[in-house]
């Protein structure tokens, strides 16, 4: 028996932990990963449904490994994640090929499954969601580091139920998990070598709101600000309406957070944020960019903009591009809207034609392009602090790691500075990326 396997990751960082969980759940029944598809025995998928089309994408890029299954009867065949929830047995029913479809609640039991059809060539399929006690029992943990940097989940599902979005549908809702069994896996994996910790869910600004007697999020981060070993905090993805005063505060004492927040705005116009049924104005909201500022002067912000919510003017849209010029964030995320199945949004009637939203599309990213360059250009001739992660992909002789920004930066080195935070002058800056060279403790910026 082939026992190997080949696993595909797409969308968010909640299904890169979940892809590592599969890892390490395969591993237990002893399969070990390989690179490519065509060694496998045993091939996954790990979905996000949250872009654009993503269903017709997962069935197109399952269709490439018919001709594998062809060849290899024995081979088998999964789909994991949100648009394994979303669609069910659907696929199941429409590809006859496909052996396994688990869920976002169902990861654990993905064993089992591939036991099954190891040994009864039995389809499977599970996506039930569960009770909030199960799932608080499933949480996914790390028990090794491995790297310097890792994922720590806090809290799993959403709340809010934005009309455009499909994650409380395929996650579920929100619970959270204990803090002391946080607190005691950032130990753990601070024991093992990683020095930046990032906590992640849906909403981590609502973390412990549903939990009586549970402490809050700026709470939790100052608790992991004390663990030892630990040099960066980072976390995501945050709401702006449960983005408190006491988080805002955060930010101007917490030594290891990171001064780098993503917080999504999705649009600037009033109009669409109530359509969109996002719990806050655009006053609101800047407000506290304002605040966040104040607190912390050095922070850059990254934001989520969705063009072309149905409904949308020109109006509205000039709104976003006044926000966007008044905020400067970093670096945007954007999105041409797509209608969700399932989603209140998708009912909405949507007469604006495609070659405007697109025209818009693009003036957003010319406008957004101008401001990155500029922010990351003055960086240029800076001395900053960079936490080493590993080899650069460039090769060369380089290592990789990142600013308190999250931004990558390149630079010659050697992997005895992996793990260690170390002064680097940054000599170039590109769209995703900047360029660097190794600089003596107490080099100054110029």
């Amino acid at each position: 028996m082939n026992k190997r396997f080949y696993l595909e990751t797409f969308g968010c960082q909640m299904n890169v932990v979940d892809s590592e969980r599969i890892v390490d759940l395969l591993q237990q029944i002893g399969y070990r990963q390989v690179e490519t598809p065509e060694e496998a025995g045993l091939i996954l998928l790990n979905t996000c449904s949250v872009r654009d089309k993503a269903e017709r994408k997962v069935y197109g890029h399952l269709g490439r490994f018919k001709p594998l299954k062809d060849e290899n009867p024995s081979l088998i065949l999964g789909v994991g994640g949100c648009v394994a929830q979303q669609e069910g047995e659907n696929l199941l029913k429409k590809l006859r090929y496909l052996d396994i479809v688990f869920g976002t609640h169902n990861v654990h039991k993905l064993p089992e499954m591939v036991q099954k059809v190891e040994q009864n060539r039995t389809r499977c399929r599970e996506t039930e969601f569960l009770d909030r006690e199960t799932r608080l029992q499933l949480f996914p943990k790390r028990t090794e580091g491995e790297a310097v940097t890792r994922f720590v989940t806090v809290m799993q599902g959403c709340d809010n139920f934005c009309s455009y979005c499909i994650v409380p549908h395929v996650r579920g809702r929100e619970v959270s998990r204990p803090s002391a069994e946080i607190l005691d896996e950032v130990r753990h994996l601070a024991g093992t070598g990683v020095r930046e910790i990032t906590l992640i869910g849906q909403n981590v600004n609502s973390y412990g709101h549903k939990e009586g007697g549970e402490i809050s999020f700026a709470e939790l981060l100052a608790r992991v600000n004390a663990v030892e070993g630990i040099e960066r905090i980072r976390f995501t993805t945050s709401h702006p309406k449960d983005l408190s005063d006491e988080l805002i505060d955060a930010f101007g004492y917490l030594e290891k957070l990171c001064r780098h927040l993503h917080l999504p705005v999705q649009c600037g116009s009033d109009r669409l944020l109530r359509e969109m049924n996002r719990g806050y104005g655009r006053e609101q909201y800047l407000r506290k960019v304002t605040r966040l500022k104040g607190i912390c002067p050095d922070i850059r912000l990254t934001s989520d903009i969705i063009v072309g919510f149905p409904g949308e003017t020109e109006e509205d849209f000039e709104q976003t591009m006044e926000l966007m010029a008044q905020v400067r964030y970093a670096d945007v995320f954007s999105f041409l809207y797509s209608a969700r199945p399932g989603t209140a949004a998708a009912d909405l009637p949507d007469e604006t034609p495609a070659a405007v939203k697109q025209q818009r599309f693009d003036r957003l990213l010319s406008l957004q392009e101008e401001i990155s360059r500029d922010t990351w250009a003055a960086d240029i001739g800076k001395v900053l602090p960079v936490l080493v992660e590993g080899e650069s992909k460039q090769g060369k002789g380089q290592i990789f790691g990142r600013t308190t920004w999250n931004r990558i930066v390149n630079f010659e080195g050697d992997s005895s500075m992996i793990g260690k935070v170390v002064p680097v002058r940054i000599t170039k800056s590109f769209r995703n990326s900047q360029l660097g060279s190794i600089q003596e403790p107490g080099a100054r910026s110029r």
